[in-house]
C-alpha cells in the first residue's frame, strides 16, 4: 500500500516538473506547439509505463515535431483570433443577427476547443502530414465524444483556480495544491487519452 502510494506521488512530481518545463518552453509562444507536443509525447510514455529520462524524452520529442508543431500552433493561433474577432464583432451587431451569428461561432469555437485537445497528442504518437494530423484528431474528438467533453471539464477545473475569487491561488501552498491538481488532472486526461489514441 505504503509503496503504491509512494509510486503515485512520484509520478506525480515527476508530472508538475514536467509541468513547468512545458511552461517555461511556451513561454516564446512560437514554441508552445513543440513543446505541448513533448508533454503529451512524455506523458503517454508515462501512462504505459514506458519513460526513462523526462527531460531527455521532452526535449527529444520537442526537437523531432518542432517543424510540425510549430506550424499547428501558428494555424491554431490565427484561428484562435479569427473566432475571438468575429464573436465581438457577432456582439456589436443587431439583437437578430449578432445572436445568430455568436451562436454560430459558438459552435465553431466548441469544435475549435475539441481539436485542441486531441491535435498535439496525435502530433505526439503518430507521424502524419499536417493535415491529416488535424483530420485525425477532428475524427477522433467526434467519435470519442464522452471521453472529449470529460476532458474538456477537466481541464478546466485547473483554469478555474485563477478565474473563479474563491479559488485563486495566494500562497505558496496554494501554488503546491495547484501543481499537484495538475499533475492529477494529466494522469487522467492521459489515460483517457491513451485508450482513444
Amino acid at each position: 500500500m505504503d509503496n503504491k502510494f509512494f509510486v503515485f506521488m512520484g509520478k506525480v512530481a515527476d508530472l508538475c516538473m514536467l509541468n513547468l518545463l512545458c511552461i517555461a518552453c511556451c513561454i516564446p509562444v512560437v514554441t508552445a506547439g513543440a513543446s505541448l507536443t513533448a508533454l503529451y509525447y512524455v506523458t503517454l510514455k508515462m501512462v504505459r509505463n514506458e519513460e526513462a529520462y523526462i527531460f531527455r524524452s521532452f526535449f527529444k520529442s520537442f526537437k523531432e515535431n518542432f517543424k510540425q508543431a510549430t506550424i499547428i500552433n501558428v494555424i491554431m493561433l490565427i484561428v484562435a483570433v479569427l473566432l475571438y474577432l468575429d464573436t465581438n464583432i457577432a456582439g456589436n451587431m443587431g439583437q437578430t443577427t449578432g445572436k445568430i451569428l455568436r451562436m454560430i461561432f459558438a459552435v465553431f469555437t466548441l469544435l475549435y476547443v475539441m481539436v485542441l485537445l486531441y491535435v498535439y497528442p496525435v502530433l505526439a504518437k503518430f507521424y502524419n502530414s499536417i493535415k491529416n494530423t488535424f483530420k485525425n484528431a477532428f475524427l477522433m474528438a467526434i467519435r470519442h465524444l464522452p471521453f472529449t467533453f470529460l476532458m474538456l471539464v477537466i481541464c478546466v477545473c485547473p483554469l478555474a483556480i485563477f478565474f473563479i475569487p474563491s479559488f485563486q491561488i495566494t500562497d505558496v501552498i496554494d501554488s503546491s495544491v495547484y501543481f499537484v491538481w495538475t499533475g492529477s488532472d494529466r494522469i487522467c486526461q492521459f489515460t483517457f487519452l491513451c485508450k482513444n489514441l
